[in-house]
């Protein structure tokens, strides 16, 4: 009998396959109502993570992906995505690079405007998003406090004034990650691990409902991932969602329930153990795109490709 096939080392490399661009002459308003989300999931995995028990997380709307695609000057880097997420999920974002996992959350935090389709319960809901590390200039001449206590600007507002119960709570998110007596440095003498913990401080604060989170871990050190890493825990327990992109698939296996293989399509959602199966990660290095300014309008077929399913 024939030995299966290994997974792939990396999801770094791939074949590239033509990209299909959106026309102009089709556009789709974001406003415009659209299908509802179809629960029909492929073999592999659930497209809708778990409905939390009771609690605070219970009262949280779920977030709810429709048909999503996003991209950049009509080219998608995110297609026909549909899937659901229970409030309280904590949840992986996996796949090769150029995958369109970032965009993805730049979607999320209201970045990028959808190319089609849309997106279901942000209304109201206070979004906080870390992008990785080099898009945040750490030469910037602030202190510590100074990054930290943005956290609170949804408090403070552009004319407020900051007061002495504004900087106990710096001190005290500081405390929390294990930068007690920081407040007066410049960010620019941080290591790779403080200047990430001090980024996790100021997410402390602005006290979000849905967490993003791009490469959190890249360039720290292991005992910097696991203290960040019980944050993210601790956030999700709470009732928070909490979306992180990673590439460490042993991370992703160990820590985080939910998982979504992303190819520019997506190629399987639920539990990292039916998700990050060789055959889906070989088949997710096969999948990234490369633009082609010729190809055909791409439509979903909800019957023939269920929420989230492969197409």
């Amino acid at each position: 009998m024939a030995k299966a096939a290994a997974a792939p080392a990396s999801l770094s490399a791939a074949v590239p396959v033509p990209l299909r661009v959106l026309p102009k002459s089709k556009p789709e308003s974001v406003s415009a109502p659209a299908p509802g989300l179809v629960h029909m999931p492929p073999p592999q995995s659930d497209h809708a993570c778990a409905e939390p028990g009771p609690g605070t997380a219970a009262v949280r709307p779920a977030i709810e992906l429709h048909n999503l695609t996003v991209g950049y000057e009509r080219h998608p880097a995110v297609h026909h995505l549909s899937l659901r997420w229970a409030a309280g999920s904590l949840v992986a974002i996996v796949g090769p690079n150029g995958a369109g996992k970032s965009t993805l959350l730049k979607a999320l935090a209201a970045q990028l405007r959808p190319l089609s389709g849309h997106i279901e319960g942000l209304a109201g809901r206070r979004v906080a998003y870390l992008p990785q590390s080099p898009q945040i200039d750490r030469s910037f001449p602030v202190t510590v406090q100074d990054l930290v206590q943005l956290g609170l600007w949804h408090e403070v507002g552009a004319l407020g004034r900051w007061q002495a119960v504004h900087r106990q709570r710096c001190r005290e998110a500081l405390a929390a990650v294990g930068l007690q007596g920081f407040e007066a440095r410049t960010i620019d003498t941080l290591s790779g691990g403080q200047f990430q913990r001090a980024l996790f401080a100021r997410l402390m604060l602005q006290d979000a409902d849905l967490l993003l989170l791009d490469e959190p871990f890249a360039a720290v050190d292991e005992n910097t991932s696991a203290d960040l890493l019980q944050l993210l825990k601790d956030w999700s327990a709470s009732g928070k969602t909490v979306l992180t992109v990673l590439h460490d698939l042993g991370l992703v296996r160990s820590h985080f329930p939910h998982t979504l293989l992303l190819a520019r399509e997506p190629v399987a959602h639920g539990a990292p153990a039916a998700v990050l199966t060789p055959a889906n990660l070989r088949r997710a290095l096969g999948m990234r795109e490369s633009f082609d300014d010729l190809a055909p309008w791409c439509e979903a077929d909800a019957a023939a490709h269920p929420a989230g399913g492969p197409h």
